[in-house]
């Protein structure tokens, strides 16, 4: 039996009744799937090889899925097999987003409403930082000899300096995706849902949005709508916030696709993204707008 057909035949509610499987398609670290029992979907997903070298602590997925549910940004979990590191969630009615759909007017906003409504729900289990991340990451590349983008390990300076400028008015955590690819946005018609808490944790605001924008590509102009519309206004400090997380996301989220070019089975071009994501960053550290930004954030 495959591992999704271990979970099916698990399931106490599941069991003598008509059971249909069929795997999605998407995901970057795992294997998704819609399990239809009597005619009731349900979605399950199966972990990837090796994804607790990523740094993924599925009791803390579990228990932070649970309060983003509570806070109705969420899918309810129906059922939790730790043994699989697996969960079953309610099944969404809607439409998986992309960045074309997430660049049409109003929806930066839309994006904004519903990650102000996760950040004010329930604490999560622990933290995430993406600096401590970035950290972990190199090391295991170091360890394991994982190829990286050339010129990481010279920019690690640039990245402490970014570090610092951040932590002179530091703003307080809230339970944060820290995760929201285009992907991991469900449009149901009526409000945005937000899934995948595989990294979430409790971090600052700025970083949620700041990747987020980075992920859709955004320009000025949507920067600043995601900005206003969940601040209030887009303040300079503000926007340098998320622009400088603009640039960790990318030098965090790299190393993760260099890894991910190692160990995963998917077929998906992890360094060609790393590669992209790298030069993203490095164009944003050498750009003449970079040194303004480590000015405002400190303003």
């Amino acid at each position: 039996m495959s591992v999704i057909e271990k979970i099916a035949a698990q399931v106490e509610d599941w069991k003598g009744r008509d059971v249909s499987i069929q795997q999605l398609s998407g995901g970057l670290t795992n294997t998704n799937y819609k399990v239809t029992v009597d005619g009731m979907p349900y979605f399950v997903r199966v972990p990837g090889e090796s994804t607790e070298l990523l740094a993924i602590d599925r009791d803390n997925e579990h228990h932070n899925t649970r309060a983003a549910a509570s806070a109705g940004v969420a899918p309810k979990v129906l059922h939790h097999l730790p043994e699989h590191s697996a969960m079953v969630l309610e099944f969404l009615d809607g439409k998986t987003m992309s960045k074309d759909s997430l660049n049409q007017p109003g929806q930066p906003s839309r994006m904004a409403q519903a990650i102000k409504k996760l950040h004010a729900g329930p604490r999560f289990y622990s933290d995430f930082n993406m600096f401590r991340l970035t950290e972990y990451y190199l090391n295991l590349c170091r360890e394991r000899s994982i190829d990286i983008p050339k010129g990481y390990p010279e920019r690690i300076p640039v990245v402490n300096e970014i570090e610092k400028a951040m932590a002179v008015k530091p703003l307080a955590p809230v339970p944060c995706n820290n995760d929201l690819l285009a992907e991991n946005y469900i449009d149901d018609g009526e409000q945005l849902w937000l899934i995948d808490y595989e990294y979430s944790g409790n971090n600052d605001p700025t970083f949620e949005l700041g990747n987020t924008c980075q992920e859709m590509q955004f320009n000025d102009d949507q920067i600043e709508e995601v900005c206003a519309a969940y601040f209030g206004d887009a303040s300079p400090q503000m926007v340098a916030r998320m622009k400088l997380n603009m640039i960790m996301s990318d030098v965090g989220w790299g190393l993760w696709a260099a890894i991910q070019a190692r160990i995963s089975t998917i077929d998906f071009d992890f360094w060609g993204w790393a590669l992209e994501r790298w030069g993203r960053a490095e164009d944003k550290m050498d750009s003449a707008e970079f040194p303004m930004w480590m000015k405002d954030v400190v303003q």
